[in-house]
């Protein structure tokens, strides 16, 4: 057992980090709540709605590998306070827009600021916790970061109804830089700076530093690249589904309110919630991460049957579904796991960073994509078939990350 002033530090420490989480989190699935208020307030379509929405994807994708180089090598702890500052300003452009232009670019200033906080909280599980309990540190980061991501569903759809959308993101702005402030006083960026003995190996300081070699070696480990297309499939699936086409979606192919739509996507998050912490404790329990993965991300799949075949059910039926649905996403979290095992402990940061790349990528695609799909059969008068094709896409992009699993390899 650790000593109590230690353990005490340590959870304050990702305490800290999985505050910045959650409020990434809340950025990425708020537009699923406020989406009727977004265009109705820019004039949109769907098809750029989608593209607002994606901009904060198109950032994060292109910033993932640069931040993991960051995290390796500037440290975690100067990492999280740009990043929330950043993030800041940023939300404060779009509650200051005049046009979705403008609105768009606020939303890529606040994914420039929340691109560093995943990786960030899992380099905190690296050199702060054991490594037998990286798995489930990364389920209880899940589980927080969904936790804002509910947050964003049904109870901001209720909030908008009192106040408006800017004055929300006003006071993430604040929220924003009270982080910052509370990071800087608290976080260290490995116990040895706060007088502990380190937890996890270190690696010499040039060799920390060497970061272009550290990212070569780490992309020329094939181990990484069926884990990156399993987050690309399934996990860019999950979050262009849940954080932007599930509401309206239900709205149109179900005729529900946005209140009990929201409730529903909200459902849907809190089931990733759970089974992200309750996957994470049973790989790390069996010591297995591609047998979990392989029966989750398939099971996900297989969820979407009853959407492409028009199930005619009542409303308490799709709540439970999406609530299973929710449960059997998080197989994807492990490719997280598996990367930080197939590479040294020093290029943690820039391996969960690479594979992480390609939930944000499939997000950027499948967001677009799926309002063009929207905007096709708005245009032919079939808008009931063009949902379908947008489903379809969805679930076929679920399939691609299940079967991607069967080429994951377990590190030894």
């Amino acid at each position: 057992m650790p000593p109590a002033s230690f353990a005490r530090a340590r959870n304050l420490v990702f305490a800290i980090g999985l505050a910045g989480y959650v409020l990434s989190f809340f950025h990425r699935t708020a537009p699923a709540a406020i989406a009727g208020e977004l265009q109705r307030e820019f004039d949109i379509p769907a098809t750029v709605l989608g593209t607002l929405a994606a901009a904060y994807f198109y950032v994060y994708t292109l910033l993932q590998i640069p931040a993991g180089v960051l995290a390796d090598t500037v440290g975690l702890r100067r990492l999280l306070v740009g990043g929330l500052l950043v993030a800041g300003a940023g939300s404060l452009v779009v509650a200051l827009a005049p046009t979705w232009e403008v609105a768009a670019a606020g939303r890529a200033l606040v994914a420039v600021g929340v691109s560093v906080a995943f990786l960030a909280v899992l380099k905190i599980n690296a050199t702060w916790f054991e490594a037998r309990r990286f798995a489930t540190l990364t389920g209880i980061t899940m589980f927080a970061g969904n936790f804002g991501a509910v947050i964003a569903g049904a109870p901001l759809a209720w909030v908008v109804t009192y106040t408006s959308w800017r004055s929300v993101f006003v006071a993430l702005a604040a929220l924003s830089v009270a982080l910052a402030a509370m990071t800087w006083w608290r976080v260290r960026d490995r116990p040895e700076m706060l007088g502990f003995a380190p937890v996890a190996p270190t690696a010499p300081e040039r060799a920390r530093l060497d970061w272009r070699s550290a990212l070569v070696t780490v992309l020329r480990n094939r181990a990484i690249w069926p884990a990156f297309v399993v987050n690309l499939g399934v996990g860019g699936c999950y979050l262009a589904f849940g954080g932007l086409w599930t509401v309206p979606w239900l709205e149109h192919a179900y005729g529900y309110s946005r209140v009990t739509a929201a409730e529903h996507a909200s459902l849907l998050l809190l089931g990733v919630a759970i089974g992200a912490v309750a996957i994470g404790a049973v790989s790390d329990r069996i010591g297995n991460r591609r047998v979990v993965m392989r029966v989750f991300t398939f099971a996900f799949a297989a969820s979407w049957l009853p959407w492409l075949l028009h199930a005619a059910w009542p409303p308490w039926a799709t709540l439970a579904w999406f609530f299973l649905m929710g449960l059997l996403i998080p197989g994807f979290t492990l490719t997280w796991t598996i990367a930080k095992e197939a590479n040294r402990p020093e290029h943690s940061g820039i391996a969960t960073s690479v594979v992480n790349t390609g939930i944000f990528l499939g997000t950027g695609i499948l967001q677009p994509l799926v309002g063009w799909a929207i905007d096709r059969g708005r245009a032919s008068g079939d808008l009931p078939g063009a949902w379908t094709l947008g489903i379809a896409i969805l679930a076929g992009s679920a399939a691609v990350g299940a079967l991607a699993s069967l080429a994951v390899r377990e590190p030894k």
